[in-house]
């Protein structure tokens, strides 16, 4: 059965409006990767899930994927912070659906310490796999977009690409950063049909959050609603997390047509988190 967010998707944007395009979604193997996956494969869109996990898992997250809507569905386990993985990656993509039409870049990783005490090997791993990553991706496949005159940019990057939080230094400079290449990238494809934008979220529900927020209760021996709405949900005026559902949603309609002249923006799904 149809979840309500999916149905409504399909009453919104037509159950195969991606059909005959083919996407790489990094870090898709779970949380708000593994939602944008989901979602265009319901839209009829070939995909190319990358991350890391168990491999029973995965595949049996792959062959559902693909049987459930009727499209083909790859998974590569390319090492995000390697510029030569990302491209043999593209080129199997490439072998694989024909071309690429979308690259959505959400793989990423997160270390917190204050600035003094930041390793320095944990600032340059965060910001080869949530910046350089991003930028190896565009390189590979922007050429082939560039010809066909068609091509779609997402980038994930956080309410953290917009405004910043103590002991974050990488990360922050990481999401700022990806939310300014976007704009680059946007502005150099603008004339050839390709679109570039930042999705920036902030807290989103995923198994990952809920794990931060059990563990987190135990730690500091506070109630579990405490730690919602004192610690992750302090910032969002809404008081709720954003889904992967609402990730995918968004990521499909940046895809379609209808947002053919939305480029070089930084979007916040955030519950009204950069409002303030």
């Amino acid at each position: 059965m149809l979840k309500a967010a999916d149905a409504e998707i399909d009453s919104m944007f037509g159950r195969r409006t991606l059909e005959g395009r083919s996407a790489i979604i990094t870090g898709s193997t779970s949380g708000i990767g593994l939602g944008i996956a989901q979602a265009m494969a319901r839209a009829g869109a070939a995909v190319m899930l990358n991350g890391f996990g168990d491999p029973a898992e995965i595949e049996g997250q792959r062959a559902a994927m693909a049987e459930e809507n009727d499209v083909d569905v790859a998974f590569d386990s390319a090492d995000m912070s390697s510029p030569e993985a990302i491209r043999m990656m593209v080129a199997r993509a490439v072998a694989r659906f024909g071309q690429i039409d979308i690259v959505v870049n959400n793989a990423g990783i997160q270390h917190v310490a204050p600035i003094g005490e930041f390793p320095a090997a944990r600032w340059d791993a965060i910001m080869a796999v949530n910046l350089s990553a991003a930028f190896h991706l565009v390189q590979a496949t922007y050429g082939q977009m560039q010809a066909r005159g068609y091509g779609r940019i997402i980038n994930v990057a956080s309410a953290h690409g917009l405004v910043a939080s103590p002991f974050k230094s990488a990360y922050v400079a990481a999401k700022h950063g990806l939310v300014g290449l976007t704009k680059v990238v946007a502005l150099e494809g603008a004339e050839f049909g390709i679109t570039a934008n930042a999705i920036c979220p902030g807290y989103v529900w995923t198994p990952l959050v809920e794990q931060q927020i059990d563990d987190q209760a135990k730690s500091h021996g506070i109630a579990r609603d405490a730690v919602i709405r004192d610690v992750f949900l302090k910032n969002q005026p809404t008081k709720r997390f954003a889904t992967v559902e609402e990730m995918g949603a968004l990521s499909v309609f940046l895809c379609t047509s209808a947002a053919a002249s939305i480029t070089g923006a930084a979007i916040p799904v955030d519950g009204g988190w950069t409002a303030h």
